[in-house]
């Protein structure tokens, strides 16, 4: 019984030891956070479920892929990289388009007026490293 005691008042202190308040060190830093809706977002699409979907146009033709989502320092709308072209990996070109020009359309990304040929045509997007 004694050995219990000893070893629940160790485990206490441990407990306090490690679990109590940390003290930041340097000056104070403050955040204000703009409020945001969680119903809203709810609605939305998660990168990872956009990255990989098929882009079609209003014909139902396929004109490329979404490889990737592009969020830069300075623009206030994310861009998509779109695969384009190619077969089986090879000849494919990597295109931007600001991800506002894409619209869910029956759960399918649609680039209103794009063509294979129009998407090959934009200039080529080198990802660095």
């Amino acid at each position: 019984m004694t050995r219990s005691m000893m070893l629940l008042a160790g485990a206490a202190v441990i407990v306090a030891a490690v679990g109590g308040t940390a003290m930041a060190q340097g000056t104070p830093q403050t955040l204000s956070l703009m409020k945001v809706d969680p119903q809203s977002l709810a609605t939305g699409y998660r990168a990872s479920k956009v990255i990989g979907s098929t882009v079609i146009n209003e014909a139902n033709e396929n004109v490329g892929t979404i490889d990737d989502l592009i969020v830069t320092p300075t623009e206030k709308v994310p861009f998509a990289v779109l695969s384009v072209g190619g077969f089986l990996g090879m000849g494919k070109k990597y295109v931007v388009v600001p991800y506002n020009a894409l619209e869910v359309h029956d759960q399918q990304m649609m680039l209103r007026g794009a063509t294979k040929e129009s998407l090959k045509s934009l200039p080529e997007f080198n990802y660095r490293t």
